[in-house]
């Protein structure tokens, strides 16, 4: 196996860095500050075609492999994980929705502003009541004159309040709610569509998190993306992929948070010298490398068997549970390096610290990864 980045993406990698560092780092503890989403920032991606990595130039993407996606996201996330999370959405949830279950109709009209960066977009499956448990949804599709009517709330959706075009899945059999489930498209400033408040977060406070609210609001058959029931189906499949771009992003958390705190051990000075000299300092940061570095060959394993079209379920759980759960422990370890400057705000361990615990939550929990895991190596010994 060639662990090797081709020279493209060594350019690639190369070019993100110096973006986020650039564009970014400068303004992260002011965005964390106020909860501010950067939409300069992510105008800039979409012109260097970042909301559109994995689509086709066809319909305004870049047409970059998922080995490029994690470089990407990755890079981003290492500054700051507010921006990557951000990326992560657009790309492998709406965008990546529309494209792998739409007409080609609805990619011209909705994958095209998406993948161009001309729109953001966002994907709504989480309600009040239901997260991973389909048969807690409670947001309706009823047919109506040629199309559906939709009512009900979705909760903790990224973009919910800057997006432009959304994702929904919606009950529309009653009876059988794990096989009941249809997904819509939709655009914002559609009648019967708002959003509601804007979530107050821990971490990943620059990252917009909210409600949607539909209340009788009446969208044509056109709209409806995927076959009638096959909404939740769909939703495993779009997750599958998604679930590498979030441990793209733990490695980014996890890599950020471990550099901070090797800068911060070699320039620290106690009892005479430098921390970094100490053993249980010089321990705690090489099992930090060594995680990082386990994760990130799971993750980049997941993103190669899906270049190469595979089923890649058991790979992207995997990747995902382990890379959000060294993210969670390399940030708290960065915080127990800095000791007191770990818990302020002028040293970014302690966003860091904030910012990851949400990988272990987000796309499925660790635990539902572990559900999956099991699934799929227990079916592997039928």
């Amino acid at each position: 196996m060639d662990f090797e980045f081709s020279a493209e993406q060594k350019v690639l990698q190369e070019t993100i860095r110096s973006f986020a560092e650039k564009r970014i780092r400068p303004n992260v503890r002011k965005w964390d500050a106020e909860c501010t989403f950067p939409r300069d920032v992510f105008a800039e991606l979409g012109e260097m075609g970042i909301l559109g990595i994995i689509f086709p130039e066809q319909y305004g993407g870049s047409a970059m492999s998922y080995v490029d996606y994690v470089i990407i996201v990755e890079e981003l996330s290492r500054v700051d994980p507010s921006v990557g999370i951000g990326v992560a959405a657009h790309n492998s949830l709406c965008s990546n929705h529309v494209f792998t279950q739409g007409t080609e109709e609805q990619r011209k009209r909705f994958l095209t502003p998406l993948a161009s960066g001309k729109a953001m977009g966002a994907w709504a499956l989480t309600e009040p009541g239901s997260g991973s448990d389909a048969a807690g949804l409670k947001t309706t599709a009823v047919p109506k004159d040629g199309g559906w009517v939709l009512n009900g709330t979705k909760t903790f959706c990224t973009h919910a309040t800057v997006g432009d075009i959304f994702v929904v899945i919606t009950l529309t059999d009653k009876t059988d709610p794990h096989h009941g489930c249809t997904a819509f498209v939709l655009e914002k400033g559609t009648p019967g569509f708002t959003h509601g408040k804007k979530e107050d977060k821990l971490g990943l406070r620059a990252s917009d998190t909210g409600e949607l609210i539909f209340q009788d609001c009446f969208l044509p058959d056109e709209n409806r993306l995927g076959k009638v029931g096959h909404g939740f189906t769909d939703a495993l499949k779009v997750l599958d992929g998604g679930r590498i771009s979030i441990a793209a992003l733990s490695l980014g958390g996890a890599q950020g948070a471990y550099e901070t705190a090797l800068g911060y051990a070699k320039e620290r000075v106690a009892f005479g010298k430098k921390i970094a000299e100490f053993q249980a300092i010089q321990f705690t940061l090489a099992d930090m490398a060594t995680r990082i570095e386990a994760a990130r060959l799971l993750t980049f394993q997941a993103a190669a068997r899906k270049d190469k079209g595979q089923i890649v379920t058991k790979y992207s759980s995997m990747a995902k549970m382990y890379a959000s759960e060294v993210s969670v422990w390399a940030a708290e370890r960065a915080v127990q390096i800095l000791g007191g400057y770990g818990f302020v705000k002028d040293y970014p361990a302690e966003k860091f610290y904030r910012d990851v615990k949400l990988n272990t939550i987000g796309e499925g929990t660790s635990e539902v990864q572990r559900l999956v895991i099991a699934r799929q190596v227990l079916k592997e010994f039928e």
